[in-house]
């Protein structure tokens, strides 16, 4: 697959959400053709392991999403708790994008 270059300018969203307690705020970045280009995760306590994971599962969506992996297709293999809930955060990010989505 072949990244696909993201315009210099673009139009980014934010949504504040909460994860095991925890407040985060994610940003959504997307191609002029309206799919998800990039994912940024931010907690509001930053030097924390939780800052540090969502900043790391943000950059490993946003580099899947570039050449073409559908959010969808990631959503359905992260690990989930046995009520279907996400067990990670890149999980509680792509549930709000198909949230999103579904609207």
């Amino acid at each position: 697959m072949i990244r696909r270059r993201l315009p210099n300018r673009r139009a980014h969203e934010a949504v504040a959400f909460a994860f095991r307690g925890r407040p985060y705020t994610a940003g959504v970045g997307r191609f002029p053709d309206v799919s998800v280009a990039e994912i940024f995760i931010d907690a509001e306590k930053q030097a924390t392991d939780a800052a540090d994971d969502a900043r790391d599962a943000a950059v490993t969506l946003s580099l899947a999403f570039q050449p073409g992996v559908r959010p969808q297709a990631i959503r359905a293999a992260v690990t989930r708790e046995s009520d279907g809930r996400p067990s990670g955060i890149a999980g509680a990010v792509l549930d709000l994008l198909e949230q999103e989505r579904s609207k």
